[in-house]
């Protein structure tokens, strides 16, 4: 508590720290949203299984436009990347550098669940528990892992990205929320693949957004591909318009259109994927998402000034230091949470199972929910501590001291050499390999998803996947270590 207090303490007065707010409430919507609508009962084999509830209570559907917050984690995400990328090109450092120090934050606590879910097939196969069983079970607890798959694409794209929005401003967003209609037009004519690039077409807009949100917050708000008084200033602006009547044109013009598209459009209303749907919203994302996401940040702007002045407060600025010190490890273990309280309620012979939307169900929800949250309270007490440490040096520079702790480099960091001299072939390799690692653990992590759960997998994960991912967590671990930095 006295390093929160100290923390809460150092923070400037200037920091954005509705956007922390945002990212703690975004991931907490995740996790509630997640148990709320399962279902737990019994396949043919007599064994627990988890499904869904929405198909069986479209009451839901347009409550998942508040829910589905995936979009503001990537703005977040976007303000939150060009900020540390710019902070680390002030201190000297390059892209490369950067990239290696985001990959700290984000594998460490998902290597820790990679691996334990790995260590715990293996024992489940030495006891004779079929794959296909192991598969299903590692395969559920791995469902958030789709999320950290596509913002490890995005991550690696900030420093293009930027230079786009530094270029063209708020067309770039445009633009792909354009491209991700037409990707939308293709698969409703029966062109499947034309929508494969709203995967990342669509997180990318937003995370543009996030951007323009950064530059406005700075007050950089020339006009995008404005080089000085010899060259004429582009339409676009850079900065995202934060006034409260863009706000509420924002929130209008999101609903309105989410709303045609949904009521008159070809689109579903829920902003979740279910099975027979025609055109799913949210993976590819679609343009109806777009437009909720749209809407969203209106009513975030709506809440800002407000939200602002109570984050002020020590208190509850404190208790979103401490959210946030522990979110990833929230997020990747929270169906996990789910496994440990079935399995343990089925092997004491109560476990309910009552159809989704029915009343007893519904009762169910409150006890149901706050039994989950003790289970992860112990799971975050075990493995929190892993991200942690490694945001610590993070947490000093977002809430005041830039100094890191002593014997230990900043992650963040791109030390030149001591003669003050950047070495452009080790910058290079380093680089490449960077790169190169962040694509193995995306292809793991997509190659795991795309896997079937009920597939003889005896490592839970599919083994590929699994090499793969170790490797390139592997070398981006070595990379921030100094290996190869040196001789």
């Amino acid at each position: 508590m006295r390093r929160l207090a100290r923390l809460a303490a150092r923070t400037p007065a200037d920091r954005e720290r509705y956007l922390d707010l945002l990212r703690a409430v975004a991931i907490m919507m995740v996790v509630l949203g997640h148990w709320a609508v399962a279902t737990i009962g019994y396949d043919e084999h007599g064994q627990p299984d988890g499904h869904s509830a929405l198909p069986a209570i479209p009451w839901a559907y347009p409550l998942t436009w508040a829910v589905q917050v995936m979009p503001v984690f990537f703005l977040v995400g976007g303000y939150a990347n060009a900020a540390s990328l710019t902070a680390h090109r002030d201190r000297g450092g390059d892209a490369g550098g950067w990239l290696l120090g985001r990959s700290a934050r984000l594998l460490r606590p998902t290597s820790a669940l990679v691996l334990v879910l790995a260590g715990s097939a293996v024992v489940a196969r030495l006891v004779g528990v079929e794959p296909s069983m192991v598969r299903t079970v590692v395969w559920f607890a791995t469902i958030p892992l789709w999320f950290l798959a596509a913002y490890l694409v995005v991550v690696p794209l900030t420093p293009l990205m930027y230079a786009l929005h530094r270029r063209f401003g708020l067309a770039v967003p445009v633009v792909m929320a354009l491209l991700v209609a037409a990707g939308d037009l293709g698969r409703a004519i029966g062109y499947e693949t034309a929508a494969l690039p709203n995967y990342l077409l669509g997180w990318l807009a937003v995370h543009q957004v996030g951007f323009a949100w950064y530059d406005a917050r700075r007050g950089d708000c020339d006009r995008a591909g404005n080089r000085g008084a010899g060259h004429r200033a582009g339409r676009w602006t850079r900065c995202l318009p934060m006034s409260r009547r863009a706000a509420v044109v924002l929130t209008a013009a999101g609903l309105g259109v989410a709303v045609l598209l949904t009521a008159v459009g070809p689109y579903p209303v829920s902003m979740i994927n279910l099975p027979g749907q025609r055109l799913d919203n949210a993976a590819p994302p679609s343009v109806a998402l777009l437009a909720v996401a749209t809407a969203q940040l209106g009513l975030i702007l709506l809440l800002r000034e407000r939200a602002e002045r109570w984050l002020h407060r020590s208190r509850p600025w404190q208790a979103v230091i401490a959210v946030n010190s522990v979110v990833l490890t929230v997020f990747l273990w929270h169906l996990s949470a789910v496994i440990l309280l079935v399995g343990a309620l089925d092997r004491l012979g109560v476990l309910p199972t009552p159809p989704a939307g029915s009343a007893a169900w519904l009762a169910w929800r409150l006890p149901w929910v706050l039994l989950l949250t003790v289970v992860l309270a112990a799971l975050v007490a075990v493995f929190g501590p892993i991200e942690a440490r490694t945001g610590r040096s993070t947490a000093s520079r977002r809430y005041g001291s830039a100094t890191p702790a002593p014997g230990r480099p900043d992650a963040d960091a791109d030390r030149p050499p001591e003669d003050g001299r950047p070495h452009p072939r080790r910058v290079a390799v380093r680089g490449v390999l960077t790169v190169a690692g962040f694509a193995a653990v995306g292809y793991a992590l997509v190659a795991n998803s795309a896997t079937a759960k009920t597939a003889p997998e005896p490592l839970g994960l599919p083994v590929a996947a699994l090499v793969a991912y170790l490797a390139g967590a592997g070398v981006l671990r070595l990379l921030r270590s100094g290996w190869g930095s040196r001789g």
